[in-house]
C-alpha cells in the first residue's frame, strides 16, 4: 500500500496548498523571536544614578548642565575591580539646605569628597533614557539586578518544563489542536505580561508563556515538515527557522519605534491573535492521522491537497495507510524514546547536540560582550549574521548530507572557541572575526539539529522526541551565563576552552548518527531502527525499502 510520501509525489510535494500552509506557519517562527530574545529590549539597563531629593531643584537654580550636575552631586568611581558607587550609592547630604552654593557645593562640607559619608539609594534612581524597561519601572538595579536574570530564566524554565507536556499533547491529540491551544494561551499571556502590575506577576506570566511558546513553535515546525514531500522537507525546515531571524530583524525596528516596554510587549503580542484566523485553514497532519488509525480523515486531507494543487487524486489514495505491520493504534510514550538500542543512541546524542548548541550560541555572545554601540543597530547586525547560515545549509546539504555538515559545523564552532583563547587582547578585531565564524558554525548547528531530530523519530513520537531532546537546549540556556562569568573569574580563557571541548565532542558524536538525506520519514519504530542499515538509499527505491524493512538486511 502507498505511503504518504508516495501519494505526495503524485498530488504535489510542495504545491500551492503547501506553500500557503508554509507561509502561515512561518508566522509562528516570526512571533517566537520576541519571546526568546525580547529581554534585550524589555530589560535593557540604561545609565542610572541615585535620586537625591533637592538635587533637581538645585540644578535648575544654578543652571547646571547634566555633566555639571553629575560632577557636583554624584560620587565618582570606586576602587578598580569594584562596582561604581555613582550607580548604587549617594552622598548623605541634605541638598535642600540654603548653604550650598552653585560652584562645587560640597566644598564647604568636606575638604575632600571621599570623606563624605555614602549611603544606599533610598529614594530610587534617575535613569538616562527616553524610553522605559522593566528595569526602570521596577528598579531592577544594584542589589536587585539579579532579578533581570531571573526574569529571563523564568522563560527558559518554562521552555524546559513545557517540553514534555506540550510535546505529548501534539502527539496524543494532534498537531492542529496543540497549535490552536498554545497560540491562544501564548497571546493572552503576552498581553497579561504587558499589563502586569508588579514584578511577581511579571515573573508568573513570563514562566507561563515559556510553558507554551516553545511547544507552539515546535508544533508548527513538525506540522510543516509532515505536510511536504521528501524532496522539499529540508528546505521548508530551514526556511521555517530562517523566519525566526526575520522576527529578530523586525523586533529591532519595532523596539526602536516603540521604546517603552509595555507598549512594545503589546505590539508583539496582539498580532498573535490574528494567527488563530489563519490556523483554522491549516488541516491536521495526515501522517499523524494515519498513526492514530484515522485513515478516512487522512485520505480526505490528501484529496484536498490534490485539488488545491491542481492535481488528480491518486488512484490508490484510498489505500493510504501505514506499513501493514503497524496493526495497532500508536500512542506516544516517553519510554518509546528509549525502547530500542538505536533509539536510545539517537535520543542521547540529540540531547547532547541540543545542549551544545545552546551553550555555545549563548556563551559566544556573552563572552564577546556588548560593543558599547547603538543597542538597536548591534541587535540588527547580529540578527543579519543568521541569514548566511541558512544559505550555507541550503546550498550544501544536498551535496554533503545532514550528518557531515552538522559534524563539521560543531567542529568549526569548537575550533573557533579554541583559537580565541590565544588571540591577544589588543587584536580585538581578530577576536571578533573568529567569534563570528564560531557564531556562524553554531547557528548552522541550531538549524540542522532541528531537521535531523525530526527525521530520526517515527511519526507517533516525532513531536515528543523533538520536545524531550530540545529540553536540553533550555537547560543549556539557563547555565550558559554562569559558565561564562564564573569561569572567567578563574581564567579568562577557561570558558572558551570548555566550549571548544564541548563543540569538538559534539562533532564526533554527530558522526554516530545515520544519514537521513533522501530517506522517507520513519512511520514506525522499526522504520527508525532500519535507518542505520540503509546505505545511501535513492528516492525512487524508498517505497520498496520500506515495504521490505521487516526482513533482516545486511550491508
Amino acid at each position: 500500500m502507498p505511503t504518504v510520501d508516495d501519494v505526495l509525489e503524485q498530488v504535489g510535494e510542495f504545491g500551492w496548498f503547501q506553500k500557503q500552509i508554509f507561509l502561515i506557519l512561518c508566522l509562528i517562527s516570526v512571533a517566537f523571536a520576541p519571546i526568546y530574545v525580547g529581554i534585550v529590549f524589555l530589560g535593557f539597563i540604561p545609565d542610572h544614578r541615585c535620586r537625591s531629593p533637592g538635587v533637581a531643584e538645585l540644578s535648575r537654580r544654578c543652571g547646571w548642565s547634566l555633566e555639571e550636575e553629575l560632577n557636583y552631586t554624584v560620587p565618582g568611581p570606586g576602587p578598580a575591580g569594584q562596582a561604581f558607587p555613582q550607580q548604587c550609592l549617594r552622598y548623605e547630604v541634605d541638598w535642600n539646605q540654603s548653604a550650598l552654593g552653585c560652584v562645587d557645593p560640597l566644598a564647604g562640607l568636606a575638604a575632600n569628597r571621599s570623606h563624605l559619608p555614602l549611603g544606599p539609594c533610598q529614594h530610587g534612581w534617575v535613569y538616562d533614557t527616553p524610553g522605559s524597561s522593566i528595569v526602570t519601572e521596577f528598579n531592577l538595579v544594584c542589589e536587585d539586578s539579579w532579578k533581570v536574570d531571573l526574569f529571563q530564566s523564568c522563560v527558559n524554565v518554562g521552555f524546559l518544563l513545557g517540553s514534555l507536556g506540550v510535546g505529548y499533547i501534539a502527539d496524543r491529540f494532534g498537531r492542529k489542536v496543540c497549535l490552536l491551544a498554545t497560540t491562544l494561551i501564548n497571546a493572552v499571556l503576552g498581553v497579561l505580561t504587558a499589563v502586569a502590575p508588579d514584578y511577581i506577576s511579571l515573573l508568573l506570566f513570563r514562566l507561563m508563556q515559556g510553558l507554551v511558546s516553545k511547544g507552539n513553535w515546535t508544533a508548527g515546525y513538525t506540522l510543516i515538515t509532515e505536510f511536504v514531500g521528501l524532496g522539499y522537507r529540508r528546505t521548508v525546515a530551514i526556511l521555517y527557522q530562517a523566519a525566526f531571524s526575520v522576527g529578530l530583524v523586525l523586533l529591532s525596528g519595532l523596539a526602536y519605534a516603540v521604546p517603552h516596554w509595555r507598549r512594545l510587549q503589546l505590539a508583539v503580542s496582539l498580532p498573535v491573535f490574528l494567527l488563530l484566523l489563519g490556523f483554522w485553514y491549516v488541516p491536521e497532519s495526515p501522517r499523524w492521522l494515519l498513526s492514530q488509525k484515522r485513515n478516512a480523515q487522512a485520505v480526505k486531507i490528501m484529496d484536498r491537497i490534490a485539488q488545491k494543487n491542481g492535481k488528480l487524486p491518486s488512484a490508490d489514495l484510498k489505500m493510504l495507510s501505514l506499513p501493514e505491520d503497524a496493526t495497532e493504534k500508536l500512542s506516544p510514550s516517553f519510554t518509546d524514546l528509549f525502547r530500542t538500542a538505536r533509539l536510545r543512541k539517537y535520543t542521547f546524542i540529540l540531547m547532547y547536540l541540543w545542549f551544545t548548541s545552546s551553550v555555545l550560541y549563548q556563551g559566544l555572545i556573552l563572552h564577546v560582550g556588548a560593543t558599547g554601540g547603538n543597542l538597536y543597530l548591534d541587535f540588527f547586525y547580529s540578527a543579519l549574521v543568521e541569514f548566511p547560515a541558512a544559505l550555507i545549509i541550503l546550498f550544501t546539504i544536498d551535496r554533503f548530507g545532514r550528518i557531515y555538515l552538522l559534524a563539521l559545523s560543531n567542529m568549526v564552532a569548537g575550533a573557533a572557541c579554541f583559537i580565541m583563547v590565544f588571540v591577544p587582547h589588543d587584536l580585538h578585531w581578530l577576536s571578533t572575526v573568529v567569534a563570528c565564524v564560531g557564531r556562524m558554525g553554531i547557528t548552522i548547528v541550531f538549524e540542522m539539529v532541528c531537521l535531523v531530530n525530526a527525521e530520526l523519530f517515527p511519526t507517533f513520537i516525532r513531536n515528543l522526541g523533538m520536545m524531550v531532546c530540545s529540553s536540553l537546549c533550555d537547560f543549556g540556556g539557563i547555565i550558559a551565563p554562569f559558565l561564562v562569568f564564573r569561569l572567567m573569574e578563574v581564567w579568562h580563557g577557561l570558558p572558551l576552552t570548555l566550549f571548544a571541548l564541548v563543540g569538538l565532542v559534539a562533532g564526533g558524536l554527530t558522526l554516530l548518527l545515520p544519514e537521513t538525506k533522501g530517506v522517507a520519514l520513519p512511520e514506525t519504530i522499526e522504520d527508525a531502527e532500519n535507518l542505520q542499515r540503509k546505505a545511501k538509499p535513492k528516492e525512487n527505491t524508498i517505497y520498496v525499502q520500506i515495504q521490505t524493512s521487516e526482513h533482516p538486511s545486511s550491508t
